[in-house]
This record gives structure tokens, C-alpha cells and sequence, in this order.
């Protein structure tokens, strides 16, 4: 068994966020893939196992539980597919979908996939849910951005999407690893999606992903797709729309994801980011 080691959502092995990769995985059970997740240590892995035609089914799993999706490690995934096959489209089954994957290579080699995510969809945040996510966080309601309310958001795995006020709030992360875990375990929540609105197609974002057992996510495309669809259902956005989230700086290791919001309501957002062996 071959485990690679990618770096997603950018062009520099030093940015992005790492994934590990594992191209067939045809002869591991659960708690084999399990035990590569944990061993690898970065926030997820993702195991393919060919079905024939550019078609693979796909599982992820964080070093402490499996992921119905998961977007870096499927962007690191089909860049390392494409590296070794060549580029083209790719099908990936995954436990939240089918998600289409096409792949590109540039001239200098570096490879970019753009994935298609499932339908997105919002639904409301409880007021004991927000209040309970701020005090983990330390955070107060006069921190956040009363433009870009607060929502849950699902692009195959759901989010609670907060809007700071400030890049200075953003930037200053000093969460209850313990009691946010608890609090996402209890409600289905795989990160916490922290922006800061740039400009109006300019985002910066920082996610919290405790029930993985990492403090913090450096791109999170699954995040990223999922706000597609918050802006677009909120209309946030003009569509079709171009966005881009900046996501990793404050933790040293910068990812850029592009993410295009199409006009027709529930249809699937695209991500798109650069991915480079480590």
C-alpha cells in the first residue's frame, strides 16, 4: 500500500493544508483506514477504491473517526491521481453524494483540481446553539458582522458559519478545544467555518475542527463549498460569482480557495485549488 502525502489548496508544499492519500484501497477494512489516518496525523485521509472509468468510491477519515466528505483531501486525492494517470474528470461516491472532479495540469506540472459539490443547503442556528458557540469560542455578539448572519451550512458535511467584524477578531483564536469539541460532537457540526468579509468577493476564513482532534484546518474545502451556498441562498452574492477565501495565514500555512457560485438555486458549488506532493 502506497500513502502519499499532498498538500492542498496550494502550489508550495509549505501552504495548505496536508492530506494523505491512499490511491486503492481496495484491501483495507475500517479500522485499517482508521489506523492509516491516525499514523499519517494530518486532519484527514482519503482512501479510494477504483470502480472502473475514472469512477472511484471515496472515504475519509480524521485520525480520530470517519468523515462523510471531505474537500482538501479530495482535491490532494485527484491531483495525485492525476500526476500519476493523467488529468481528466473523475467521479468520486462518497458517504454525503456523488462529487465530480476535474483535473488540470499546467505547464510548470503543477496540478489543480475543481470539485462540484453536492446541493448545498442552510437551515437556522438555534440562539442557545450561538450562544453556546460563542462562549466556547470567547467570543461575544458585538464580535460578529450583523451583514453576514449567523446560519449552519451543508455542502456534504454541515458547518456553523460565524462572521467576525473584524480581521482582528478573526486572527485572535484562542478557543475551548474540549467544550467546542462537545458541542459539535452533540450536533453533527465537522468544522466551525470563522470569516472575515474582505471585500465583496474577497473572504478570509479560519476553521476549527476539534472533533477531528486538530485544533485548526488550514483550507477546508468542504467549508468553503458549504459558504458558496450560504451566500447564494442569503443572497450574499450576485451569482454567477467568483470567491475567494484565504484561509491558513494565521497558522503559517496559506491556501487559496476559489470558489464559483452558479445562479441556478441548488445546484452544486465548485471549489477549486492547486495541490503539490509534500
Amino acid at each position: 500500500m502506497e500513502i502519499l502525502r499532498y498538500a492542498a489548496f496550494s502550489a508550495d508544499p509549505a501552504g495548505g493544508n496536508p492530506a494523505g492519500v491512499v490511491l486503492d484501497a481496495s484491501a483495507l477494512d475500517d479500522a485499517a483506514m482508521l489506523a492509516v489516518a491516525a499514523d499519517v496525523g494530518y486532519s484527514e485521509t482519503a482512501f479510494l477504491v477504483p470502480s472502473g472509468g475514472g469512477r472511484f468510491q471515496v472515504r475519509y477519515f480524521s485520525p480520530l473517526a470517519e468523515v462523510d466528505f471531505c474537500g482538501h483531501a479530495t482535491i490532494a486525492a485527484a491531483a495525485a491521481y492525476a500526476e500519476r494517470h493523467g488529468a481528466g474528470p473523475l467521479t468520486f461516491d462518497t458517504k454525503a453524494g456523488t462529487v465530480e472532479v476535474l483535473t488540470r495540469r499546467a505547464a510548470d506540472g503543477t496540478a489543480t483540481a475543481t470539485l462540484t459539490s453536492v446541493a448545498p443547503r442552510t437551515a437556522p442556528l438555534a440562539e442557545d446553539d450561538l450562544a453556546a458557540l460563542l462562549d466556547a469560542l470567547g467570543w461575544s455578539a458585538a464580535d460578529l458582522d450583523p451583514a453576514l448572519p449567523p446560519r449552519l451550512a451543508y455542502a456534504g458535511v454541515w458547518h456553523p458559519v460565524l462572521a467576525a467584524a473584524t480581521r482582528q477578531r478573526l486572527s485572535d483564536l484562542d478557543y475551548d478545544m474540549d467544550v467546542l469539541g462537545a458541542l459539535m460532537a452533540r450536533r453533527g457540526w465537522t468544522t466551525v467555518d470563522l470569516v472575515w468579509r474582505d471585500s465583496a468577493h474577497v473572504f478570509h476564513a479560519r476553521n476549527p475542527f476539534p472533533p477531528g482532534g486538530v485544533v485548526e484546518d488550514p483550507a477546508t474545502g468542504a467549508a468553503a463549498a458549504a459558504f458558496g451556498g450560504y451566500l447564494r441562498e442569503l443572497g450574499l452574492v450576485t451569482p454567477p460569482a467568483t470567491v475567494t477565501v484565504h484561509q491558513g495565514d494565521d497558522m503559517g500555512r496559506p491556501s487559496v480557495l476559489t470558489v464559483q457560485i452558479r445562479p441556478d438555486a441548488g445546484s452544486g458549488i465548485a471549489v477549486t485549488g492547486a495541490a503539490v506532493a509534500m
